[in-house]
């Protein structure tokens, strides 16, 4: 007598995490795409087509967009009766205000900060702002005011000058 395998009953929350996930990450995907297709191939300096810049960020945006699709397909299938209660539970949840911190001093960081000061005090700001607000403020279980601050200190100036060396002396790259 043989009997068929049972395929586990897929849970709802996962499947409309992966449907949201999926779309995001075509979305992300495309749009590396289109900035790696439209970066400049430096043809005025003779470089050949195999070593553009655009090259490996082009097929990692490729690669995100079919996985990402994939995903989306693969979820879409399973169950979309509750996907935009879903989204929409996503969006006024605690990890979106986490991402949307995440968000918002990435663009302080690089539209206001880098190019305004030396890039290693720039770097330091944001990982000092970021561990001491998501030691404290963002935090599940907040750690001690004093404490996170010394820590944050510690860290950003060690990362901040750490990066300056290893980019600037190390790899030779001219940083902003």
């Amino acid at each position: 007598m043989t009997t068929e395998p049972t395929i586990p009953a897929e849970d709802p929350a996962r499947i409309r995490a992966d449907l949201i996930t999926g779309i995001v990450l075509v979305g992300l995907g495309l749009v590396v795409t289109y900035l790696s297709w439209t970066m400049d191939r430096l043809e005025v300096r003779r470089i050949h087509p195999s070593t553009i810049p655009g090259l490996v960020p082009i097929i990692l945006g490729v690669a995100l967009t079919l996985c990402g699709g994939l995903l989306a397909f693969r979820s879409a299938r399973l169950d979309t009766r509750h996907a935009g209660a879903a989204l929409v539970r996503v969006l006024v949840s605690w990890q979106s205000v986490r991402v949307l911190a995440v968000l918002g001093m990435a663009l302080v960081y690089t539209l206001g900060l880098v190019g305004r000061m030396p890039f290693w005090l720039a770097s330091a700001l944001f990982i000092f702002t970021f561990i001491t607000l998501f030691e404290t403020v963002l935090a599940d279980r907040p750690k001690s005011l004093p404490w996170t601050l010394f820590w944050a200190l510690v860290v950003a100036l060690g990362a901040g000058l750490g990066i300056h060396y290893v980019f600037g002396q190390i790899f030779l790259v001219r940083l902003p």
